[in-house]
């Protein structure tokens, strides 16, 4: 059973005094009785709750740091033509999208995920998940659309972790496949550029796994833009708040946060957002300074957030970095009550490299077993989807499972609900007016996000504990403050 003691935490107490060597952070109460509280709260009222500021908040913290110039650079030629996307959705509206063969009876569906390269570890469900969908009675029997039923082909491509791959990918998807419609996963890396592609190509498109700010305003969008091909759901930088904070407020701490952030786009954009979110809650952000990537010695940073006695710690470093500096952290005696993490340790296979170091280390959550949600397509739970990955592919369950699983939804729902499948205008127009109250990822609403397009995923608080069965750790919900839906302990 998991271990639900609470803490016990002594208010005049070090933090070296309270944690080991091997656990640096607190494990987190799980069960109401042990919280002693309804709700930890302590989000600022109302916050993320105001469409306009939370535009103008997200555009500070994206617009500024994601340069549409690089994201263009980066992605080639095929991203290039977005240039002129803006002006193309501006005076298009009236027209009919293009698609591939008006009297074909087949769907075309493109699948683009970071296989191979720096980011595979987004992508090790995504094959389970594509077998998975063809089974489901709504694929394998083919989509029935006006009298007619389509066979569907899902057309699997590897990003290699490239943004230059992907926006390569995704022209060989509409021009050479004749997608009707791209589904694709994992960082604004690659999502972007595939989206972008999708966008001046007028092909319908779905992101997930991108936090919303990077896939909009990245792409050169201001408040109102509305792009009339692409859509995507997940969450963004005010969820990011009330998904740590409230962590935070579970365990006595003196209100001063350490903050690991690098000289880069995301640790910049980090650096800008998180004061406006801690400081209404009541804390201090102290900024260990912007480093290069790659550094080897942060032991002028260790020595700051042990002077500043930093019970609280967050970051958005890339994982290899981080790894070296908890690890020396832990050497020199720096040893904060809880660590919140971002970028990093999101999946099982994350951990190896920190080992009894990951314990209790606590990071965001979109998607578990206990999701409140089952599949729109065949109604298989996520508990299920989860067991069926354990015993089919022998790893532990990872969380884009739920995510890549419902993209698939989406696009389902989309195409039953027109007259030609291959007409992409019309497609494009059911992506952004869909609500579906179930999905495997919980409820998605396109029409009623922070931007138009934007489907909001709530997260959840969760914790890396000791395993107490299979596996070294457990991946446990510790705080529902933003998604009350979601079971605590699960």
């Amino acid at each position: 059973m998991l271990d639900t003691a609470p803490p016990q935490v002594d208010s005049g107490s070090s933090c070296a005094d309270m944690c080991s060597y091997r656990e640096h952070s607190t494990e987190l109460p799980t069960t109401r009785s042990e919280l002693g509280m309804a709700d930890a709260g302590g989000y600022p009222s109302g916050a993320g709750s105001d469409e306009q500021r939370q535009l103008a908040m997200s555009e500070a913290l994206f617009g500024r740091s994601v340069s549409r110039r690089s994201m263009l650079r980066g992605a080639g030629a095929g991203a290039a033509l977005f240039a002129g996307g803006m002006l193309l959705e501006a005076c298009s509206s009236g027209l009919k999208g293009g698609g591939s063969s008006g009297s074909s009876k087949k769907i075309t569906i493109g699948f683009v995920s970071p296989l191979t390269g720096d980011l595979a570890g987004f992508a090790v469900a995504d094959q389970f998940v594509i077998d998975t969908i063809r089974k489901t009675p709504a694929f394998s029997n083919g989509i029935k659309i006006g009298g007619s039923t389509y066979t569907v082909d899902i057309v699997v491509k590897d990003s290699q972790s490239s943004t230059n791959r992907a926006s390569q990918v995704a022209r060989e998807l509409i021009t050479g496949n004749n997608a009707d419609m791209i589904l694709v996963t994992s960082t604004p890396e690659v999502t972007n550029p595939v989206a972008s592609v999708c966008e001046s190509l007028r092909t319908p498109c779905v992101s997930t796994v991108v936090p919303w700010e990077s896939w909009y305003f990245g792409r050169g969008a201001k408040p109102g833009t509305t792009f009339q091909y692409t859509t995507t759901f997940f969450f963004g930088v005010p969820e990011f708040g009330e998904c740590f904070i409230p962590m935070w407020n579970r365990i006595p701490n003196d209100k001063v946060v350490a903050g690991m952030f690098p000289n880069d786009a995301d640790g910049n954009a980090f650096r800008q957002g998180w004061p406006p979110l801690v400081t209404p809650a009541g804390y201090t952000l102290v900024d260990g300074g912007a480093y290069p990537d790659g550094t080897t010695d942060y032991t002028s940073m260790i020595t700051e957030f042990k002077q500043r006695k930093c019970d609280i710690f967050v970051n958005g470093p890339l994982p290899p970095d981080f790894n070296v500096m908890w690890k020396q952290a832990a050497q020199q005696g720096y040893k904060p009550k809880l660590a919140t993490v971002a970028k990093v340790l999101l999946f099982p296979a994350d951990l190896v490299a920190l080992g009894p170091l990951a314990t209790n280390i606590a990071t965001d959550s979109w998607w578990t077993p206990t999701w409140p949600g089952t599949s729109s397509l065949d109604g298989t739970t996520p508990k299920q989807l989860a067991d069926s990955f354990e015993s089919s592919v022998g790893n532990q369950w990872t969380q884009t499972l739920g995510s890549t699983y419902a993209l698939f939804e989406v696009a389902y729902e989309a195409f039953k609900k027109v007259d030609d499948p291959h007409d992409h205008s019309a497609v494009a127009a059911q992506l952004r007016g869909m609500n579906l109250p179930n999905t495997m990822d919980g409820p998605l609403d396109f029409t009623n996000g922070p931007a138009p397009g934007v489907a909001i995923v709530k997260p959840a608080g969760a914790q890396w504990q000791k395993g107490t069965g299979k596996y070294p750790f457990d991946f446990v919900i510790v705080d529902n403050s933003a998604n009350k839906k979601v079971p605590i302990g699960g």
